[in-house]
């Protein structure tokens, strides 16, 4: 039976993400901007924020000792960064204009490109370039070595960089964010103190930067507790990637369509792959899918061992290793889910946890850069003529600019694309070259579409082959080779509905989730069709899939998860 995943909602509610301030001094930070998230957004956030106030000494004066902080949680900067990424460099550019192409950390541009439909698992035709897949003049780049690099440039221009530290709670004071209050740590599975443990800390700001990405805790907590929403509920794709060390150097950029997804509108099957070449002996291999699709067997994970099969991509991989893994989700609502406003009293949103993905174009890193950029431009503006940034309206520079900017532009071109594709590849097809040749006025009016949880989940029979080890692999094995360094006995940081759910529905979980974390205990089924999962908290890798199928991920202890090295 048809299991629909929002009617077994998991034990959480978003208001147990905000709370007053209310730490003692010892245990509290004044900082001037406190940024959460270490990644292309936030971290473009700090850079530019830096440079205007290493040109205005009183403006810095008035932000105290600490004037810019970066929280993130990762072992160390880039260690959750995961993206394609083929990159627009110009808000990098203007982000640094003193230096050239070659001064930035990339791999080169993109010199030849190629796009093929999968036709099946052996044949396969090579297709003009759709102009949402051009990526001429384009860089290839590793986003966890490019975060790296812009953490070291933040630092120079006088942010201090947290990692390890994990931020729990939107501290909402009179109305507006007044900062976030990180996690303890060194807790044991119950929750309580181990020795050694360290409690919470409360970093109090004069503005607040959400940049946390797809599924951010404190960003659906502001929405929520300032009751803004938007046109459609934000979607999402799941993307799992590789990083091979091949035999051959790959001359060109390749995307495909078709094979292994399903084309007919029952499967509701969405996504692609990307093969890039990042420097002579490394090759980044990924493929992502829509997580409004309608089958409890599907595994993206799997999909892609599948895909690798494939004489295309064999041969592209033959004798090769693979040195690395990973996977995260991608914000996939695009022009109408975006939120009615991008700043909060105090604080804006920039970067994934804003929604700024092109889905069409599969790219996002670009935006994020600019928005982070714009933030510290609408931030400076306010505290540079003495407005009190945590004021209703004080960063409404910030929504305006984005919507204005190359970000609010692309993304309203494309703004009914996505949508046409929850009924299936075929259909959705056959209307995106109209959408782009009409820059987006046909159809005429907004497509409706729905949240991930709000599609039904049923068991259409997905199988796949037996892992070799070599070229194919199963999920452990891919978990080892993201540095997952979560401990075994730190407190569970995902929440599903409890006791019992429809066996679709633990079946589709189970089978999302890249990492093997969930497990429907044996015997467990019940003459109603209900079952128990067990989870694994320790295989997590943050993707944040569970947010979009019915669950929910929280952040775990600072310095847990994932550790990306050239992903």
């Amino acid at each position: 039976m048809p299991t629909l995943p929002s009617d077994f909602p998991p034990p959480y509610s978003s208001t147990s993400a905000v709370d007053q301030p209310n730490a003692p001094a010892d245990l509290r930070i004044e900082a001037g901007v406190a940024i959460v998230g270490g990644g292309a957004a936030g971290l473009a956030c700090a850079v530019r924020l830096g440079q205007l106030l290493a040109d205005d000494p009183e403006t810095l004066a008035l932000l105290g000792e600490v004037p810019i902080v970066v929280i993130e949680k990762g072992k160390s900067v880039g260690s959750h960064s995961l993206s394609g990424a083929m990159v627009n460099l110009q808000p990098l550019r203007d982000l640094f204009p003193d230096l050239t192409d070659a001064d930035l950390p990339t791999y080169g541009s993109v010199k030849k490109e190629a796009v093929h439909f999968l036709a099946n698992g052996k044949r396969h035709v090579r297709v003009p370039t759709p102009p949402e897949f051009k990526n001429h003049g384009n860089h290839s780049l590793s986003l966890a070595t490019l975060n790296r690099w812009l953490a070291e440039r933040a630092e120079e221009l006088g942010a201090y960089v947290l990692p390890e530290t994990d931020a729990q709670t939107l501290l909402v004071e009179g109305g507006s964010v007044r900062g976030v209050r990180t996690g303890a740590k060194g807790l044991d599975r119950a929750g309580s103190p181990k020795p050694g443990a360290a409690p919470p800390t409360e970093v109090l700001a004069q503005a607040t930067v959400l940049a946390e990405g797809a599924q951010g805790k404190l960003r659906e907590a502001g929405l929520d507790h300032f009751r803004i929403s938007s046109p459609f509920p934000q979607i999402y794709a799941l993307g799992v990637k590789e990083l091979w060390k091949v035999a051959k150097p790959l001359d060109r950029i390749i995307h495909t369509l078709g094979w292994p997804l399903r084309g007919a509108g029952r499967y509701r099957e969405f996504g692609g792959s990307w093969i890039y070449p990042m420097g002579p002996d490394l090759v980044s291999i990924g493929l992502v899918v829509g997580l409004d699709n309608a089958d409890s067997t599907l595994s993206v994970h799997d999909l892609l061992q599948e895909l690798k099969t494939h004489p295309l991509v064999h041969k592209i991989l033959a004798g090769g290793e693979r040195v690395e893994w990973g996977a995260k989700t991608i914000p996939e609502g695009g022009y109408y889910a975006l939120p009615d406003r991008l700043d909060l009293p105090g604080a804006v949103l920039v970067g994934d946890s804003g929604g700024f993905v092109n889905v069409p174009r599969l790219k996002g890193v670009h935006y994020a850069i600019r928005s982070g950029m714009l933030a510290a431009e609408a931030i400076y503006a306010a505290l540079s003529t003495g407005q009190d940034a945590s004021a209703p309206g004080a960063l409404a520079a910030y929504d305006a600019a984005v919507r204005a900017s190359e970000i609010g532009k692309d993304l309203y071109k494309v703004r009914n694309m996505r949508q046409q594709f929850q009924d299936g590849l075929v259909i959705g097809g056959m209307k995106a070259p109209l959408i782009t040749a009409t820059g987006g006025r046909i159809p005429f009016e907004p497509a409706p579409f729905h949240a991930d949880a709000d599609h039904e989940v049923e068991n259409l029979g997905s199988r796949y082959g037996e892992r070799d080890g070599t070229l194919t692999f199963d999920k452990l094995s891919s978990v080892y080779l993201s540095g997952n360094k979560t401990r075994d006995d730190q407190p569970n940081h995902l929440r599903i509905h409890q006791p019992r759910v429809p066996q679709e529905l633990a079946e589709a979980w189970v089978n999302m989730c890249p990492a093997q974390v969930y497990e429907i205990v044996e015997g467990s089924a019940s003459r109603d069709g209900m079952v128990r999962v067990h989870m694994d908290p320790s295989n997590c890798v943050q993707c944040g899939a569970i947010t979009a199928k019915g669950g929910r991920l929280t952040p775990p202890e600072g310095g847990s998860g994932p550790e990306y090295k050239q992903m």
